[in-house]
């Protein structure tokens, strides 16, 4: 049977072009993420230095917030930026985003604390991430789209997908320099001051990946689109204003984007974040197993990019997708029990109920770290073992019930705040808390996860696996985004979906999967986030999604 590839040579060897093209973007795509994800990698402490009026958990979830505002703003810079690379051309614009996160993500190491100049410290960081995300919104579509231009048709998955190993190289790159700095320095020294060496080394980075993307020239598609005067006048109108376009758009985001993206935050972010804030891990050693995982898993991107221009991109990513939705929560308890044993046992032998009527009770989320949680009985029961990173279950009491915490077959009443008011209630809540806290090392609860007893291979295996899920949905994506359009708006029609998935979907992960463990108590909890949106995703694109794997993109 003949294919679209007939007319390719059956063993093309990449040009010292090509490989230009794919060396220079990638490179500067992973600069891009290196930048990006520094924060994510230090929401703690950064959540120390410009979130400390707010209290620890509030302020936790705070800082995660500001990591997603980066993301909120990436589909309004897809549209920007999408519309001046498909008016203006893909390499002028992709020079200007790696401009603005540079010179963003250096400012970041200069800002001062909280503690020094109050509330303008978190706005001016968020600022700042806003311009990140602004520029990221406008800088992988400018990557994938002159890679992909650049490529065989028959070789479009293998070459996009180093443009997908960008993403995790630049986690990867962030972690070695993180992990780096707080070995060379200390722990301490870094909480204070060392934090910000990442963000500032940015600026060589930046010289750097700046020279080697001036060397490269424009895409042939656009170039000879220029030449002929094929270009869109209107590319957001065209785009996204007539029908037989914004479909794909749509199909594209829930049928393929929105399930990839909540995949790769959950295999590379909540995944770190689980094991540092809710197993206890500390912060240095979760970098380690997390870059231990990355490692082995990355050359994946380029197994499955290439295996994708054999069998097609569809099939990939919906299994990867549906292999979430079965395995999150198996994966997850078994993480549990390999990074903390102690508490897992705990857990087993002596669960956390908290007794209360559910309408008493306070969400326990405070983004102005205005309550103190001591209002009503429940609040003062949770807020406590929410700070502790305590995970619970709640059992249904009749309204206007005292809150009983119950640890095995111990139960513990929370002061009535009712009845006991000024002095009277800080000491009866000091009390409260520390008959839990003894009641909890006694029932063999962890302070911190003992080092020496995290199964080590277990936890990165299992780590590696979530990386592996990841590797699956995001090697074929960009292909696969840059095949269902036609070049004249290709770089604004796949930068939308592909932010508006990443952005929102993904990169409001761990805060919305943080708040739904606070609200609830069930550690596993925010898991059924990015199950059901990858779940949606399978069903969509089952149905809707087409395989594109071998489309002629030069129309």
């Amino acid at each position: 049977m003949a294919t679209a590839y007939d007319h390719l040579p059956k063993h093309h060897e990449a040009t010292q072009s090509e490989k230009l093209v794919i060396t220079a973007s990638s490179l500067g795509t992973v600069f891009e993420w290196y930048d990006f994800y520094l924060y994510g990698l230090l929401a703690t402490i950064i959540s120390a230095q410009f979130f400390s009026g707010v209290n620890e958990m509030t302020g936790f979830i705070f800082a995660l917030a500001a990591f997603a505002a980066g993301f909120a703003v990436r589909p309004f810079g897809a549209l920007v930026f999408g519309r001046i690379g498909d008016l203006v051309g893909r390499k002028n614009t992709f020079l200007v985003t790696m401009g603005l996160m540079g010179l963003s993500t250096f400012v970041v190491g200069l800002l001062p604390s909280y503690a020094t100049i109050g509330v303008a410290a978190p706005i001016m960081l968020i600022v700042m991430r806003l311009v990140q995300g602004l520029a990221l919104g406008g800088e992988y579509g400018g990557a994938a789209t002159y890679v992909a231009e650049h490529a065989p048709n028959n070789r479009r998955g293998l070459y996009t997908s180093f443009i997908q190993t960008t993403a995790t190289l630049g986690l990867f790159a962030a972690l070695l320099v993180v992990i780096g700095t707080r070995t060379l320095i200390g722990e301490e020294a870094f909480k204070d001051w060392g934090w910000r060496v990442p963000f500032l080394v940015s600026i060589v980075l930046l010289a750097v990946s700046m020279w080697i993307r001036m060397q490269l020239s424009e895409s042939p598609v656009f170039q000879k689109m220029k030449d002929e005067g094929t270009t869109s006048k209107a590319p957001l109108t065209e785009a996204f204003g007539q029908w037989k376009n914004a479909k794909w758009v749509l199909v594209a985001l829930l049928g393929a984007v929105a399930g990839q993206a909540v995949v790769w935050y959950t295999g590379q972010f909540y995944a770190m974040f689980f094991l540092e804030k809710m197993l206890l891990v500390d912060g240095a050693t979760t970098n380690i197993l997390i870059a231990i995982a990355l490692a082995i898993g990355t050359p994946f991107f380029i197994f499955f990019g290439w295996l994708s221009d054999k069998i097609g991109r569809k099939p990939i990513i919906l299994v990867g997708c549906a292999l979430a939705v079965v395995t999150y929560f198996p994966a997850f308890h078994a993480l549990s029990e390999a990074a903390n044993p102690a508490l897992a046992r705990a857990e087993a032998s002596a669960p956390v109920t908290v007794v209360t009527n559910d309408a008493d009770c306070s969400l326990q989320f405070d983004p102005v770290g205005k309550n103190k949680f001591d209002a009503k009985s429940c609040d003062i029961a949770k807020a406590f073992l929410a700070k502790n990173a305590i995970g619970y279950a709640n059992v249904a009491a009749p309204a206007g019930s005292v809150a009983v915490v119950r640890i095995g077959a111990e139960s513990f009443t929370a002061p009535d705040p009712a009845k006991v008011t000024g002095d009277e209630r800080k000491a009866a809540i000091t009390a409260f808390q520390g008959q839990i806290k003894d009641a909890l090392t006694k029932a063999g609860y962890p302070a911190k996860a003992d080092p020496d007893a995290i199964n080590k291979p277990m936890v990165i295996a299992i780590l590696t696996y979530l990386v592996l899920l990841v590797t699956m949905v995001y090697g074929p994506i960009a292909a696969m985004l840059v095949e269902l359009f036609p070049s004249r708006i290709r770089y604004t029609s796949m930068s939308l979906p592909y932010h508006i998935g990443n952005g929102w979907f993904g990169g409001f992960l761990p805060t919305t999967a943080f708040a739904m463990v606070a609200a609830t108590g069930d550690i596993y909890y925010g898991l059924w986030y990015p199950i059901v949106i990858a779940a949606l995703t399978v069903i969509v694109g089952l149905l809707f999604l087409p395989e594109t794997f071998r489309r002629n993109i030069d129309a």
